[in-house]
């Protein structure tokens, strides 16, 4: 989902030799990452208020301010960094509309979170569901997506971000450790267990996916 590494690693260096270009690109090339990224994690109430991109706009002003002093100091790979403010930016968002607002915003009819109908999740359906023993209509694909995004807005929070951080964005083990301030160990054990209980909530039984599909 993230931009290529090696090509991210080129913008920064032209970046750091003083090429103003380079950074234009480089925001660029992060923009709609970055709106996937916060789509995903606004609120849905908060949603009919604020749009993802105006967020994104935020964090890309703010990146090309701190560029500079991230440059000097890369303490950890520049989407990392990124996401990092993305996430500052969504719990200021939500303090400011959840809390300031809640009377009128809580009354307001939420619209669903967004899905992601990418191979990410094609691919997490299939590790959670034998497949191979599901007709494969595109329909049924679709709305096997389909109860895969409804089964992950009814994880915790802390179980949601891994799965979304795993197979929506595509980090490795690695990356999320980093990105939570976790050991490894202790990054791969939520993964599991988050994955887990997204196969109860998918699939309740512990057996096939709903007759209906």
């Amino acid at each position: 989902m993230w931009p290529n590494r090696d090509d991210t690693d080129r913008l920064l260096a032209d970046a750091r030799a003083g090429d103003p270009g380079a950074v234009d690109r480089l925001l660029t090339e992060f923009r709609e990452p970055l709106r996937r990224v916060i789509g995903l994690r606004l609120d849905p109430a908060v949603a009919r208020r604020v749009d993802a991109s105006d967020i994104v706009q935020d964090v890309l002003l703010e990146a090309n301010q701190r560029l500079t002093e991230y440059l000097k100091s890369p303490d950890m790979p520049f989407h990392l960094w990124l996401r990092h403010l993305a996430q500052d930016r969504i719990i200021d968002t939500h303090r400011r509309h959840r809390l300031a607002q809640r009377r009128s915003v809580d009354r307001e009819q939420p619209i669903a979170r967004p899905g992601w109908a990418d191979e990410s999740g094609a691919s997490l359906v299939a590790q959670l569901i034998d497949t191979e023993r599901t007709p494969t209509s595109e329909a049924i694909r679709q709305e096997l997506q389909r109860r895969l995004a409804d089964a992950v807005d009814q994880l915790s929070e802390d179980d949601r971000e891994i799965v979304l951080m795993r197979h929506h964005e595509v980090l490795s083990n690695q990356e999320v450790a980093r990105a939570l301030g976790l050991t490894e160990a202790a990054a791969s054990m939520r993964y599991l267990r988050a994955l887990r209980r997204l196969r109860t909530v998918l699939v309740p039984d512990g057996g096939d996916p709903p007759e209906s599909l």
